[in-house]
């Protein structure tokens, strides 16, 4: 089996040599795409062995699409792994000793995925570990099309790997909350989208699937989505620093929970509303609004996917 782990990059000097390291006893190759790094983060994959691609980004699930498409025939299955994670030992010896031995209609892997918030591990709160689909064969798998949140979808039966990928960023909080309030706007995007129909349709939601991603997806698009704007980011706070004890986290914990939860889907709702108010006020569409209020240019993507 020859596998080939995707690493998408924009100045992640501080990252990618570690994420490159974790895989190396795995890895046939690693491709790392970059779309415009300015520090030494192209030099440092390079010196490592991996081939680079540049690419300009529009969305992360545009630019793994696109990155798959590069991929050398021989390619039998791919990793994706962000430049901020590692793979656990267990997780490496794993992937290891049983993608060998997966049936034929096997075609996706589900593994878990930490976070370490401000160099501590999040334990708490009901949001850890997530389950996500990260290796797939090549040519089975793509990233649903989506500005926020993507998912890996495969077409055919998965399977699961108790190990995990650990996702722990260097950068600074002021580099994180800058990265979330772009999240915010792109998360806006999907939601007007679910509304307006802009743009094509895809996600993973199904309470059927009995995948985690897709019942927390619908439950996010059929509930969450449903209460008020403002309030429902508050109960989301609240459920799980109270009632999932994320405050057994600590400092660090509760820093995580008011900031991701609370502070980050506040922000998401308030930028909705911001958003609709334009759209009102001065009689234009969802892209108008889009394009005017969030600096976000719906239409080239379109016109890279077309």
């Amino acid at each position: 089996m020859t596998l080939t782990v995707v690493i998408l990059t924009k100045n992640e000097e501080r990252h990618i040599e570690r994420a490159l390291a974790c895989v190396a006893p795995i890895a046939d190759r690693c491709v790392v795409v970059d779309s415009g790094s300015t520090d030494r983060t192209v030099e440092i994959a390079l010196s490592k062995g991996a081939r680079v691609l540049t690419h300009p980004f529009i969305t992360q699930a545009q630019q793994l699409n696109w990155a798959l498409d590069q991929l050398p025939r021989d390619t039998e299955w791919v990793l994706r792994l962000d430049a901020d994670e590692f793979l656990t030992q267990a997780l490496v010896a794993e992937i290891r000793e049983g993608i060998t031995a997966l049936p034929a209609e096997t075609q996706g892997v589900f593994v878990s995925r930490r976070m370490h918030f401000l160099r501590r591990r999040m334990q708490w709160g009901g949001v850890f570990p997530v389950r996500v689909l990260r290796l797939f064969r090549h040519g089975r798998g793509h990233c649903e099309n989506r500005w926020m949140d993507e998912h890996i979808i495969v077409d055919g039966q998965t399977a699961e790997f108790s190990g995990e990928i650990i996702d722990d960023n260097l950068n600074s909080l002021t580099w994180w909350t800058e990265k979330h309030n772009s999240y915010a706007s792109r998360e806006v995007v999907d939601i007007l989208n679910q509304e307006y129909r802009f743009m094509p349709l895809e996600t993973v939601a199904s309470l059927r699937s009995g995948q985690q991603a897709g019942i927390k997806r619908w439950i996010k698009e059929n509930v969450y989505v449903r209460l008020p704007g403002g309030f429902r980011a508050f109960a989301y706070f609240s459920y799980r620093y109270f009632v999932r004890l994320g405050f057994l986290d600590g400092k660090e914990g509760t820093a995580f929970h008011v900031l991701q939860g609370f502070w980050y889907r506040y922000l998401v709702d308030i930028k909705l509303h911001e958003v609709k108010t334009y759209m009102k006020h001065n009689h234009v569409d969802a892209v108008t609004a889009i394009r005017k209020v969030l600096e976000i240019d719906v239409q080239r993507q379109r016109s890279f996917d077309g």
